[in-house]
């Protein structure tokens, strides 16, 4: 069985950067709720080297049937060339929870 609901996580290289991928998702209905961690470091291999860089993660909670166009929306706003979208199944939790993060992914 499919996940209803889910984690889509990005990165990016400024707190305000963050906070803006964030507030356009939860604006737009794209998600219920958003959270910036960071400053994070991330180490990766990129056009052949490896960097170590400060990053800044956002978690979005949404529905599994919003992801595609969460992904669609992050790509538009990103600062990155491939920017990080990645979703993790929430396998359970609050039904209240998980009921309300539903109600405010719809218009």
């Amino acid at each position: 069985m499919a996940a209803e609901h889910v984690i889509v996580t990005s990165t990016t290289d400024s707190e305000a950067a963050a906070r803006e991928l964030a507030a356009r998702a939860i604006d737009a209905r794209l998600g219920a709720c958003a959270q910036v961690v960071g400053p994070v470091t991330s180490v990766y291999r990129w056009e052949g080297a490896v960097r170590t860089d400060q990053e800044w993660r956002v978690e979005i909670k949404t529905t599994a049937d919003r992801v595609a166009a969460l992904a669609v929306h992050l790509k538009q706003l990103h600062g990155y060339d491939l920017p990080e979208i990645i979703a993790t199944p929430i396998e359970g939790g609050s039904a209240e929870y998980l009921a309300w993060l539903t109600a405010e992914t719809r218009g």
